[in-house]
């Protein structure tokens, strides 16, 4: 349902942290308006109630009461935590809500299936953010492989460097760092990434295979003279995954006192850093936490063109951008989010397309690199026109990824072989 072409797209969001704040504020620098939100926890629901001056009845403290009573706006943001997002966004497409639904879509395939029947059956916008695909880096790197420049894809090489702060921070202290709680890291953190290959292969993978484990984050790598949290910790200082370190070194700086640190304390000075430090899980040795979640993963991927993929997660990285290789049959990509360099084998010559040179700010290290701001834009004009053509990653589309997922977790708990049948048969491992 498209709104009156009379007003700004209004927009409610579900979950007021950091990628709803995030959203919430693209949106409304984009035109749109913020009408509601929902979020559990008091303090940011109150913060942003306040920034979008929302009125007490267009707050609301659970989800399924905001959605499932009169509709309060012409979208939905669901940035909610990823245990939620099903039951939500079928609630949320039963309304009539054109919707944006953070990744993952959902933790299982039965899920995603009730997500999309709900979708389709009620004829709704409907994009999970895979924020990759619309970047601008991503879209002169598509437009080369386009234009037959390297000829055909024979492999690709990608690298997601997680950085060993942000590790620590999301994977190990933070939200993420347990299957139990949210899911699998390849699905929390690098559906993303397993998405993106597929959107620039375009074709889906028929095989996979993974290795990958918890490596380092555990009791066993804990100093002998370690606690069991920084701030009185007698081996902080010579720590690398240092809670004191972390945090206080995002004091003064915008960008990193809205995240991470946001997700510690609101309190930006050492003395209220150091106090929440004391008591909250980010304080916490990263040798002494409760976290499952691999630290470091390899996906090898066959396509049905013959074409392979090697993917490869590692927290062991400062925090930069993803790297890739393609490799064709006329010349070669590389690219690091910044940069795309092509050797053009005829000509034996290297080229450079700079994206920043036509994309001020994409390399910015928050927003994912201009990705962000293009969901925002795509998202609030496919809901204006009803025209989702600018949005490539639609429910099935983020369900094929999401199963590719799903099978490299198979394959590596198994040290199989996954073949990916049609969406309605099982994964069938081979010797």
């Amino acid at each position: 349902m498209k709104p009156a072409n009379n007003h700004p797209i209004s927009v409610a969001i579900v979950g007021a942290g950091t990628r709803g704040l995030g959203y919430a504020r693209r949106a409304t620098a984009q035109g749109a308006r913020i009408t509601a939100v929902a979020d559990p926890h008091s303090e940011p629901r109150a913060s942003f109630a306040a920034e979008f001056d929302l009125a007490p009845n267009r707050v609301f403290d659970d989800a399924a009461v905001l959605l499932g009573g009169e509709r309060l706006a012409d979208a939905v943001v669901i940035s909610s935590p990823d245990t939620c997002h099903a039951d939500q966004a079928v609630l949320a497409a039963q309304q009539g809500y054109a919707m944006l639904l953070e990744k993952p879509m959902a933790l299982d395939e039965d899920d995603c299936v009730r997500i999309i029947e709900a979708v389709e059956r009620a004829g709704v916008v409907f994009t999970v953010g895979h924020v990759l695909r619309y970047t601008p880096y991503t879209q002169v790197l598509k437009e080369l492989l386009s234009s037959g420049r390297i000829g055909t894809i024979v492999s690709i090489e990608h690298l997601e460097p997680v950085g060993w702060w942000h590790q620590a921070h999301s994977y190990v202290r933070g939200n993420w760092r347990r299957e139990d709680e949210s899911g699998p890291m390849l699905l929390t953190k690098s559906c993303h990434d397993l998405d993106w290959l597929m959107y620039v292969m375009d074709e889906e993978p028929d095989k996979v295979s993974s290795f990958g484990s918890l490596s380092h984050f555990t009791a066993a790598h804990k100093p002998l003279s370690a606690t069991d949290t920084c701030v009185t910790c007698p081996a902080e200082q010579s720590c690398a995954y240092s809670a004191k370190k972390i945090y206080m070194s995002c004091l003064g700086d915008p960008a990193r006192e809205y995240w991470p640190l946001s997700m510690v304390t609101r309190d930006t000075t050492p003395q209220g850093v150091l106090a929440a430090l004391e008591h909250s899980p980010y304080g916490r040795c990263v040798y002494s936490c409760d976290n499952d979640v691999v630290d470091h993963q390899v996906v090898g991927l066959e396509f049905p063109s013959g074409a392979t993929a090697s993917f490869t997660m590692t927290a062991f990285t400062p925090l930069v951008h993803r790297k890739t290789r393609i490799f064709g049959t006329r010349g070669c990509l590389e690219g690091d989010g910044e940069v795309v360099r092509l050797h053009d084998f005829a000509a034996d010559r290297t080229e450079e397309h700079r994206i920043t040179d036509t994309h001020p700010g994409a390399s910015a290290a928050d927003g994912h690199a201009g990705g962000d701001d293009a969901l925002i834009a795509a998202f609030l004009d496919a809901v204006a026109t009803g025209d989702t053509s600018a949005l490539p990653s639609d429910a099935r589309t983020s369900l094929a990824g999401h199963r590719v997922v799903w099978a490299a977790e198979k394959a590596r708990l198994s040290r199989t072989v996954v073949v990916l049948d049609a969406p309605d048969t099982a994964n069938a491992p081979v010797a």
